[in-house]
């Protein structure tokens, strides 16, 4: 959802006409651009933003589409219908499995990416909400899959970015779907003692704060990007992330009648909403770091630009790295 003050913290007339103003009156552009020899991976891109961000690339005809689904059945489902949408676009599109909730799926994937002849934008669109405790490695399965697992994919694949760029004189850019929805959350786990962020978010026990896993990852992955551009400012590869706003999608399906009711009365359509994937993934090096929402730069939470969040966003980011090496030896360097 469009950034929004800490509902916790009270819901004014002020957030209520951001809501409002965002959601039904912002004009979002229409995507444009050439894109003739460029190859472009979008994750999630079966359904939802992740498939009409994909869809935008076609109808510009892209050279290269490369669809990262976790069913190639439904990949391919996807594939046909671009075709029959566009059927005069030259674009080849590819449907290659990534299934974010296994480190070993996101290492197979990023290792055949690195055989591509170039790789010009990476949109990580694959997301979940969950609504009960699972475990996928060695997080509760929204953290690995919304943010783990996204930041694992991002130094796997920044490497064979930063190369295109340099052979092809080109400006790549690494776009991640985050979300408003950060603001959703007061991250009551950031008391935990010192290296204990993750162990507490991942805790089975603590159902009381569970409602605010999904939002919580989403204020992780913010907190990620902005550790990658304090930590590395003069990037090669920009990497950056999207608050596409409230859309109609199967994300939210088991959500409850609340958040029904809002989608019928304030909801983008599914395409409006991957506008702003496609912007983000366009902009250049000055995006490095950057939160966008309603295609424009923005600022997140104040959880996030707070003098507290700055110190709990590098507790976060020494955690994250942590677990990332821990995966993958080496593998944080490729952020530089």
């Amino acid at each position: 959802m469009p950034g929004l003050p800490d509902p916790h913290a009270g819901f004014g007339v002020g957030a209520l006409v951001h809501i409002l103003r965002s959601q039904l009156i912002t004009k979002l552009p229409y995507p444009d651009g050439d894109y003739a020899d460029k190859t472009v991976i979008v994750s999630g891109s079966n359904v939802g933003l992740g498939k009409e961000a994909a869809r935008h690339y076609v109808r510009l005809g892209v050279k290269k589409l490369i669809l990262a689904v976790r069913s190639i059945e439904k990949g391919e489902a996807a594939k046909k219908d671009f075709q029959s949408t566009n059927p005069s676009s030259p674009t080849n599109v590819e449907i290659w499995r990534l299934d974010m909730a296994s480190y070993d799926s996101v290492k197979s994937f990023a290792k055949r990416a690195g055989g591509l002849e170039r790789l010009d934008i990476c949109i990580a669109n694959a997301g979940l909400v969950q609504y009960e405790w699972s475990q996928a490695e060695d997080n509760e399965t929204t953290i690995t899959v919304n943010v783990v697992s996204t930041f694992l994919l991002t130094a796997l694949l920044l490497p064979k970015m930063r190369q295109t760029s340099k052979q092809y004189n080109t400006q790549p850019t690494f776009t991640i779907t985050s979300s408003g929805a950060h603001s959703f959350t007061t991250f009551p786990q950031k008391s935990a003692p010192e290296g204990e962020l993750f162990n507490t978010i991942n805790d089975e026990k603590d159902v009381a704060n569970f409602k605010q896993q999904y939002p919580l990852s989403k204020l992780l992955e913010i907190y990620a990007v902005r550790s990658i551009a304090d930590k590395y400012p003069n990037p090669i590869v920009p990497v950056n992330c999207v608050d596409p706003g409230l859309c109609h999608s199967d994300l939210a399906k088991d959500a409850g009648w609340g958040v029904y009711l809002l989608k019928v009365a304030l909801a983008r359509t599914t395409e409006y909403g991957s506008r702003t994937l496609f912007h983000a993934a366009e902009q250049g090096k000055d995006s490095h770091g950057g939160y966008f929402s309603d295609c424009r730069l923005a600022d997140p939470a104040l959880l996030v630009t707070s003098e507290e969040g700055k110190k709990v966003q590098e507790r976060v980011w020494t955690e994250l790295t942590a677990k990332l090496e821990k995966i993958q030896p080496g593998v944080t360097k490729n952020f530089g």
